[in-house]
């Protein structure tokens, strides 16, 4: 098939977006389709058999383009819609692929050209803005209305989790599938040899956690949890990967009020290479995020590593964990400092909870069933345009 792929996101880089783009360009690369990828001018290349990537005009005043609504943001997607409606002219293809707001584009592309697309869904936009700026929550009726309709004019929703793709589903979209994330400690992504990027300093016992530094990732409830459960265990340790300058020293500021300062390390962003050797180095890997619907991308390593894992009992985690394969607990520091505790001191609960975690990975979340699923998608879609 020749296909026109939206990403409005730096590609690329390594972050949960362009990761999955990446992911799937490889899988429709493997496939054998034509793709054209219209991105934004920032990212590191990349490249892939029967894959073009074209970018926007390099904008001066736009750099550093962030995860989620920006107006920087704003500017670079009309940019990128202006220029996917003069590839879509040129140029003859079967199906647009349209990544987040990219639907929107995809939509004029479909009423000027009647190319039809798929509408890959990696987050619910209304939900996404009202919950970084709630200010707006006064239009999100409008929100949900034209995303309803990017739903319903797809020839098929393509989401990430099972939460978004029921939101699709109530949309009214006529196809839906669920495209999962998968484990990132494959060999293709994470390398088990020693580099420096990968050993850290840590101390025993240690709690991990691998992402961003955004608020919705609960990093306030998982430092005030810690504080708890450092009055029974004194000597234990939390490691937080990830996060730019500016949510680093917020937190450590935090560490300093709580009086953790001592027992807690940032160590900033490390490459994807580095992650099996990260993960060995933790005692239990923790997400407490409290926002949003979508599943973490970083559960599915986290599932894989052979670790036991702590993670909020909330929709975002528990369409991918229950407790047979996870300890999750309720997101206040009371209940989350009590789950610590109880994975630090009872080993063997742990050792049962990763062996599960890691046979469900290899089952549901490996690189093969990812590349099966799209290779299903496009099976379907190709027959049904």
């Amino acid at each position: 098939m020749n296909i026109l792929l939206l990403a409005p996101h730096p590609f690329y880089q390594e972050r949960g977006t362009p990761i999955a783009v990446d992911l799937l360009l490889r899988a429709l690369s493997r496939r054998g389709d034509q793709v054209d990828v219209i991105t934004f001018h920032e990212g590191e290349e990349r490249t892939y058999a029967g894959v073009v990537i074209h970018r926007i005009p390099r904008l001066a005043w736009a750099q550093n383009v962030r995860p989620g609504f920006s107006w920087k943001k704003v500017v670079c997607d009309i940019f990128l819609t202006f220029k996917a409606l003069r590839l879509a002219a040129r140029k003859k293809y079967d199906l647009v692929h349209a990544v987040e707001e990219a639907a929107f584009m995809a939509m004029l592309i479909r009423v000027f050209y009647r190319i039809p697309y798929i509408f890959d869904m990696d987050s619910s936009m209304p939900m996404q803005l009202v919950e970084k700026t709630p200010a707006l929550g006064i239009i999100a009726p409008f929100f949900r209305f034209f995303e309803a309709q990017a739903a319903r004019k797809a020839v098929a929703v393509v989401a990430v989790c099972d939460a978004l793709a029921e939101i699709a589903r109530q949309a009214g979209a006529r196809k839906v599938f669920v495209l999962r994330d998968i484990s990132l400690l494959a060999t293709e992504f994470s390398s088990a040899t020693a580099t420096p990027a990968g050993l850290l300093d840590v101390e025993k016992p240690c709690l991990m956690y691998i992402g961003n530094l955004e608020p919705y990732q609960g990093i306030d409830l998982l430092l005030e949890s810690f504080a708890l459960a450092r009055q029974s265990m004194p000597k234990m340790f939390l490691a937080l990967i990830g996060g730019n300058d500016r949510a680093i020293q917020r937190y450590r500021d935090k560490c300093a009020a709580l009086g953790i300062a001592d027992r807690v390390r940032f160590y900033g962003p490390r490459p994807l290479s580095s992650m099996a050797q990260l993960v060995a180095q933790a005692d239990v890997l923790v997400s407490p995020r409290i926002k949003g619907v979508n599943t973490p991308m970083k559960i599915y390593s986290y599932l894989q590593s052979g670790k036991p894992v702590l993670a909020t009992d909330l929709p975002t985690h528990t369409q991918a964990l229950d407790r047979t394969t996870a300890m999750l607990a309720d997101p206040m520091p009371d209940k989350f400092a009590a789950a610590m505790l109880s994975l630090l001191e009872n080993p063997g609960l742990g050792r049962q909870l990763a062996e599960r975690a890691a046979k469900l990975a290899e089952e549901k979340y490996s690189l093969q069933a990812y590349t099966n699923t799209v290779e299903n998608i496009y099976n379907w879609v190709k027959d049904a345009i």
